[in-house]
């Protein structure tokens, strides 16, 4: 059992920044992909950015691109998404998610965190 736990949401006008943290709370973690997914209310969950967790290679959804930084921290188990120009519509619940095996299907989900940005 992967226990994941998201912080750092909260509130933001638009043009600023955020950064997201989601932790493992396993003291021995290793795992293929470290991903990070949004609700927003009324809509299907996206995904948003994955790192892989040896190699460092990021992906990225088109809406973010160029906005949102996905990086890792090895050593604290721990994987970040630094959001900035935040927009209206990326209001959502974050959420990050593990794919241990490589499976393209996520393993672990945490429990989210809250970002609103306002106009």
């Amino acid at each position: 059992q992967v226990h994941l736990v998201e912080s750092g949401g909260g509130l933001a006008q638009a043009g600023e920044s955020l950064r997201l943290s989601c932790t493992a709370s396993e003291r021995t973690f290793n795992t293929y992909i470290m991903a990070w997914f949004r609700q927003a209310p009324g809509k299907e969950r996206e995904f948003v950015a994955l790192i892989s967790w040896l190699g460092g290679n990021t992906v990225y959804a088109d809406s973010v691109k160029g906005r949102f930084t996905i990086s890792k921290d090895n050593a604290k188990n721990t994987v970040y998404l630094h959001m900035n120009s935040l927009k209206p519509e990326d209001t959502a619940l974050y959420y990050c998610a593990t794919d241990l095996y490589g499976s393209n299907e996520y393993d672990y989900w945490g429990q989210g965190t809250q970002v609103t940005v306002s106009s």
